[in-house]
């Protein structure tokens, strides 16, 4: 049923609701753990989406993982929040990572070819791009030992096997997008196409292939900043889409509400004028020069100032910035400055108007006409923590210190200023 090959001598921990799907995958996984050198482990996740019923599924996990012998980890939804489908499903993930860091090589999900038909279907209905193609694949340490199985094979292997499950009762209602694809419209298309399914799988791997070139392809393309991310110009519409889709993940990981008409937007800014800019799902794309730069939408700040002499955190208003005294870490700029000059009422805070800044080697100006000759975008300057006193900015935060706070011969308390450069 299921080639176990590939993960011989692993550490599995099998995620296992109780359902058909996963009380298959752990009865396969056990009975042919010794003969592939295979450590398993179970978890399970009580999400607490269906009150009591989802409580007794997870009874039935424990007991036949001890009939079983079989380590069984277990997860309880204890946060607050809404308890939709999409956020039981990152908890899950989150479940997923908890079980690999105390030591699993691989946490192994029940998916199969039907899921995976479904997957495609769904996308390719809902305007996904390729990557929506790509349907259900290994990813990093998940796999997905039955995803060449088909729903029929699964049933049999239950029934010849005599193994006990738990029905979800949400599985037979067409309240979901996906139920009504599997109850609807997959028996439908195996009935007009035989074999749909297994050629949907075979279209889902070349469309894998081919999303894993593209992003070959575009790694030159991207660059990730502090601030978000940038696209380097790109006449070809397809690769600068893809392109596209990589950095929206990378500046909002999980964005899914895109749409075609977004990323067309977004290739077509390329040839308006410098400074121009899109907004569209909390995102703001600027075009700079020969590149697009996607940053989250700047929300008015709220922070209040905070005194330089009592600061002790990590972050100001969500940048990073640390006053101590070792050195930075990749990724940041260290600032080396005389700790003695900074006066009992200096503050952090950000850009105000009337600002001014002294240059280390001297020379004062505004500190927007400083910013200007440094070539520091319009869109980040309200960003920059700030070391002032009045209008006198002492360091910048990432970028430079004053002249009037630099080390000196007679300097004694030496301190660095680290901060996303």
């Amino acid at each position: 049923m299921i080639n176990l090959a590939k993960y011989a001598g692993m550490k599995i921990c099998a995620a296992v609701s109780g359902g058909k799907d996963s009380m298959a995958l752990l009865h396969y996984l056990n009975t042919h753990s010794n003969e592939f050198g295979i450590s398993l482990s179970a978890l399970n996740c009580d999400h607490k989406i269906r009150g009591a019923v989802s409580a007794n599924d997870s009874e039935f996990v424990k007991k036949q993982c001890a009939e079983l012998n079989i380590p069984l980890t277990f997860f309880e939804w204890e946060y607050g929040g809404e308890r939709t489908e999409s956020a039981a499903r990152e908890w899950r993930l989150g479940c997923y990572k908890k079980v690999i860091e105390l030591g699993a090589d691989a946490v192994a999900t029940a998916h199969h070819l039907n899921d995976n038909a479904e997957t495609v279907l769904f996308n390719l209905a809902r305007g996904s791009g390729l990557s929506g193609m790509k349907g259900i694949n290994d990813c990093g340490k998940i796999i997905r030992p039955m995803i060449l199985c088909t729903r029929e094979q699964i049933d049999r292997y239950i029934i010849d096997n005599e193994i006990p499950y738990v029905e979800d009762e949400s599985n037979f209602t067409d309240d979901y997008t996906r139920n009504k694809i599997r109850h609807n419209v997959l028996p439908e298309l195996e009935n007009a196409v035989p074999n749909a399914v297994k050629s949907i799988y075979r279209f889902s791997r070349i469309a894998s292939e081919y999303e894993e070139y593209f992003d070959n392809l575009v790694n030159g393309v991207i660059n990730k900043t502090s601030f978000g991310a940038e696209i380097s110009f790109c006449n070809e519409k397809v690769v600068f889409k893809h392109a596209v889709l990589k950095a929206l993940n990378l500046v909002k990981c999980g964005l899914r509400d895109y749409t075609s008409a977004h990323l067309e937007s977004l290739y077509n800014l390329q040839f308006s004028e410098n400074g121009k800019r899109l907004e569209f799902l909390g995102l703001t794309a600027y075009k700079e020069g020969n590149k697009i730069v996607l940053t989250e939408t700047a929300e008015d700040c709220l922070c209040k100032e905070v005194a330089f002499k009592n600061y002790r955190s990590d972050y100001y208003c969500g940048r990073y910035f640390k006053i101590c005294k070792t050195e930075g870490v990749s990724g940041t700029k260290t600032l080396r400055f005389d700790f003695d000059k900074i006066p009992e009422t200096a503050v952090i805070r950000f850009m105000r108007a009337g600002d001014k800044f002294t240059k280390f080697g001297g020379g004062t100006k505004s500190l927007g006409d400083y910013f200007t000759d440094k070539k520091i975008p319009s869109r980040i300057r309200n960003k920059i923590p700030l070391i002032a006193v009045g209008e006198e900015i002492l360091a910048v935060g990432g970028v430079e210190i004053s002249d009037k706070v630099k080390i000196t011969d007679e300097t004694k308390n030496i301190y660095f200023l680290i901060c996303a450069d």
